[in-house]
């Protein structure tokens, strides 16, 4: 009788270990982001590269990130590529690919600031056919100042209005990482 009562506790047990592991609604934690790269490449001249990076080594709270300040050229088209990484692993982890993978739950929205003058254009899409922002282009205007920022959403309303063209504001979604820029236009 006693080895029968150990068998059925050890069924109950696999049974609600079993039960417990396939949860349909398994929640995506959110990455650790500790540097974001932008690169800016001048589409007339490809010798014409600028990158601008933003480094939190320790992620949030602790030290002050690192945040670097870029110069763009006047009236030009650039193009830019994002590139999200977690430092803190080893070796350092690519989470642009799981950005670019996820890409129905991920959208990259570019805000500007102050005077300047940049015109953000989405260049990668979804298997749904919104923006995920990775990959687009930059147009300059005249001389000005002002900043550039990156806000990389995690589940926004890809079909609320405005959020296809850019626009943050009706989103929603949780915000894996938020950084600005100063950005000089000359």
């Amino acid at each position: 009788m006693k080895n029968l009562n150990s068998l059925w506790l050890v069924m109950l047990v696999l049974i609600a270990a079993t039960a417990c592991s396939s949860d349909p609604d398994e929640v995506n934690e959110e990455e650790l982001i500790t540097t974001v790269n932008v690169t800016f490449t001048n589409t007339a001249m490809a010798s014409d590269v600028v990158t601008v990076s933003y480094r939190d080594l320790d992620g949030p709270g602790g030290n002050d990130p690192v945040i670097g300040e870029f110069t763009l050229s006047a009236n030009t088209e650039y193009s830019y590529v994002l590139e999200f990484l977690n430092e803190q692993a080893t070796p350092t982890e690519d989470v642009t690919a799981e950005v670019r993978e996820e890409g129905t739950d991920h959208q990259v929205f570019l805000l500007r600031g102050g005077n300047v003058n940049i015109v953000t254009a989405y260049g990668d899409q979804d298997t749904n056919g919104n923006p995920i922002g990775i990959i687009g282009t930059a147009t300059t205007g005249e001389a000005s100042n002002g900043t550039f920022g990156v806000v990389l959403v995690h589940k926004p309303n890809k079909s609320a209005t405005g959020v296809s063209a850019g626009n943050l504001a009706g989103a929603g979604g949780e915000e894996d990482i938020r950084v600005q820029f100063n950005l000089s236009v000359q």
